[in-house]
């Protein structure tokens, strides 16, 4: 390793961000350009001492993880990151790949679903896929296009898109749709990720804030209370797996047999009763089978 390459790549680096460009306040009567060693090291999780040794050339070599933080920290291109990495003597991550194509399996699952509601979505919070039942609880998400496709963009930038939970959780969601995103964007290299994060800290000053309490928990399951314009408020169990390989959720809602809730999604749902005779379908397709979102 060259510690006087590394120590000049992260200077410069760190002097081309300015900090309003990811949402930290601009200060007065600054005397450095750009980030400051304080910025970068609370960004990055780490000591103020120890990044500054790192930027004076003065310890040994950095780890993967501690370049990982700090390739995040400086919101560094994937070239950028590579070259941090290699001047570092080390290998860097291999890109990630991020698939919007629904895993066969995923498929014939949700296609199975009838009737309950289901979707497949991206680490990151986008749906790439809903079941009938799905649509007519959380609607249909093939709608969004850019960013807005994201659901955690969604909800930090569009106060109408809070409406499907109730007004007195909103505190609590908005804290575990961060801690989540913390968690799920650590896989290595991610460029999505870096810049789903930087456009919400610099659009968003809740998230921002909650961004900087370092919280971090993934959803597994639980019980997930949501608001419908036509039932009112439901009260489902919510289960949520991820497949391998294309790294993608599952995201499954039930309701136990007989239960209120299970009422209230019979009401809403697309699939009609098989009358005698014979089956009843919505016109139009198959009622039971997944949309698949481009």
């Amino acid at each position: 390793m060259s510690s006087d390459e590394l120590a000049q790549f992260l200077r410069s680096r760190r002097a081309a961000i300015q900090p309003e460009e990811i949402g930290l306040d601009a200060r007065s009567r600054r005397r450095t350009q750009g980030l400051r060693r304080e910025d970068v090291a609370d960004l990055a999780a780490m000591s103020v001492d120890y990044y500054r040794r790192l930027e004076q050339a003065r310890t040994g070599p950095p780890s993967p993880q501690i370049l990982d933080a700090i390739a995040r920290a400086l919101h560094l291109t994937a070239d950028e990151r590579d070259y941090l990495y290699r001047v570092a003597d080390q290998e860097p991550p291999p890109a990630p790949i991020t698939s919007r194509r629904v895993a066969p399996a995923l498929r014939q699952v949700v296609d199975g679903l009838a009737d309950s509601p289901a979707q497949v979505m991206t680490l990151l919070g986008e749906t790439i896929a809903q079941n009938p039942m799905a649509v007519a609880l959380l609607g249909d998400h093939s709608v969004y296009t850019g960013d807005a496709r994201n659901s955690t963009y969604r909800w930090f930038t569009d106060p109408a898109s809070r409406s499907v939970h109730p007004v007195e959780e909103h505190e609590e969601e908005s804290r575990a749709r961060v801690a989540e995103l913390r968690a799920r964007s650590v896989r290595f290299g991610d460029p999505e990720a870096d810049r789903l994060i930087g456009t919400l800290r610099a659009r968003s000053t809740e998230f921002e804030r909650m961004w900087r309490e370092q919280r971090v928990a993934i959803c597994r399951s639980g019980t997930k209370t949501l608001v419908h314009p036509e039932i009112g408020t439901i009260d489902l169990d919510c289960q949520i797996l991820r497949a391998e390989g294309p790294d993608q959720l599952l995201v499954v809602f039930t309701a136990a047999a007989g239960s209120r809730a299970a009422e209230q999604l019979r009401r809403i749902s697309p699939v009609r009763p098989e009358p005698l005779g014979g089956r009843q379908r919505l016109p139009g397709a198959r009622a039971n089978r997944t949309r698949a979102l481009a």
